[in-house]
């Protein structure tokens, strides 16, 4: 997963950490509208499931990974 989470800070700036653990449900929804690839998508799933487990936050997740496919198509 280092490999990923590596990707991830590359492309925005932002590590899991700071994405998914930021004070605020605005912030951490700006580091999830800030997804845009597959591998970074589905780093932050697994980082949330291994720390927090937020229903919540996966969902938001889930939608995320929608709007990219969808982009993709």
């Amino acid at each position: 997963m280092s490999n990923d989470s590596a990707e991830s800070t590359a492309a925005t700036g932002l590590t899991l950490e700071q994405r998914l653990e930021a004070p605020t449900t605005h912030l951490i929804d700006a580091g999830i509208a800030t997804i845009h690839d597959m591998t970074t998508l589905r780093a932050c799933v697994a980082y949330e499931n291994t720390n927090q487990q937020r229903a919540q936050i996966l969902r938001r997740l889930e939608h995320r990974a929608q709007e990219i496919q969808t982009q993709e198509e």
